[in-house]
């Protein structure tokens, strides 16, 4: 795969109060959208959301303790800018992204008079993110949404792209919707004051996006990741812009993953099935750190993967604090068994992106395929924690 160009990153301290728009061309010129990334761009979130939304009423919906932090200071900005605002929240993590709470959050838009001139600001992390970006997608068959995520998760990953969903018993993110927000803004200063363990989180996806695409930014990381998990802005501005550059440069070309969109999916077919087989417990970014070890495993057994990748690869996880072993009692029969639910599957058969080296995918076809579930299960067994 060709190598996209790497862009300019602020490097000083002084710098990262430059803003940086990157532009989502998903679904042609008349459907993208921007990306805004500034420390301290939340202060100037009112005047930007009603610039990029001309909505009536605006639905802010967030969990309850991001919405404690941030939510209120949403609805209160909109509201002097003479809007009529009001915060919606649910109990935080990954046990509420489900159709229950999505059909709470409906009805209760749907009895406080929202119509189709509202629009729905996703205020939170990845949870809030996919199931406010859900309720966007099916309230009134689709009403606009404005994503302002407050973890590194959602400010590298997923807040951009327009995947909405919500988990299912079956499996992870088997039910949603591809709906592209009006506007993404990031403030990497709001992540700095994570929990250091949620920091590990978000950059496990900055990893993936190296691993799949960028050698150099791979490279980069490996100084950048002591300093993002000390809560450093300017390192943590850099991790944050350049995901963004990659993953919107892929989502432009392929908003649907039809075809090149599926190596965003490095490591997530293993790691979902582990985060479906523990019952969302522990969350994403770790399970995503483990699948991105097992699949370069896995890439290595059939000859697919230069020898050593997984071991790299291994090396940045460990430099995150997150495991490289399965939860200790956890089944890989079970784990197995998840990977076939697969929603990337074709034919009951879940497909894989391996990778051929560090900082490249391995073409093939439509960038993923099929892998016997014998070479995994091995895989998996030796994981055993």
């Amino acid at each position: 795969m060709r190598q996209p160009h790497r862009a300019a990153i602020h490097r000083g301290r002084s710098d990262v109060l430059l803003e940086d728009t990157i532009q989502v061309q998903a679904g042609g010129r008349a459907r993208g959208y921007p990306i805004k990334v500034r420390t301290g761009i939340r202060r100037s979130l009112p005047k930007m959301i009603a610039s990029h939304t001309k909505a009536h009423r605006y639905a802010v919906i967030s969990d309850q303790r991001v919405g404690s932090l941030y939510g209120e200071d949403v609805v209160k900005g909109l509201t002097g800018e003479g809007k009529d605002a009001v915060l919606l929240t649910f109990p935080p993590g990954e046990a509420s992204k489900n159709r229950e709470e999505w059909a709470s959050l409906t009805d209760t838009m749907l009895r406080a008079g929202f119509g189709r001139d509202s629009a729905v600001v996703a205020v939170g992390g990845g949870v809030v993110g996919d199931l406010a970006g859900f309720v966007a997608a099916t309230f009134m068959r689709g009403i606009p949404l404005v994503q302002v995520p407050t973890s590194l998760v959602a400010m590298i990953d997923s807040s951009v792209g327009g995947k909405t969903g919500v988990d299912v018993p079956e499996g992870k993110n088997l039910v949603g919707a591809f709906h592209p927000p009006r506007l993404v803004v990031v403030d990497p200063e709001v992540s700095v004051t994570l929990p250091r363990e949620e920091r590990a989180q978000g950059l496990a996806e900055a990893v993936k996006h190296g691993a799949i695409l960028d050698p150099v930014y791979l490279a980069d990381l490996d100084g950048d990741i002591p300093c993002v998990m000390n809560g450093d802005v300017a390192a943590t501005s850099r991790a944050v812009v350049r995901s963004i550059e990659i993953k919107a440069d892929v989502v432009s070309k392929d908003e649907r993953e039809s075809g090149l969109r599926k190596v965003l999916n490095f490591g997530h077919t293993i790691g979902h099935a582990v985060e479906s087989a523990a019952g969302y417990d522990p969350p994403h970014g770790t399970c995503v750190a483990l699948g991105m070890i097992l699949e370069a495993r896995l890439g290595e057994a059939l000859g697919v993967t230069r020898a050593g990748t997984a071991t790299a690869l291994e090396r940045l996880v460990e430099r995150l604090e997150l495991p490289n072993r399965l939860p200790v009692g956890m089944d890989p029969e079970k784990v197995l068994a998840f990977t076939r639910r697969d929603k990337k599957g074709r034919e009951g058969k879940p497909h894989y992106v391996l990778l051929s080296m560090a900082g490249q995918v391995a073409s093939k076809e439509d960038w993923a395929r099929e892998v016997p579930d014998e070479a995994v299960l091995s895989v998996l067994k030796d994981a055993v924690g």
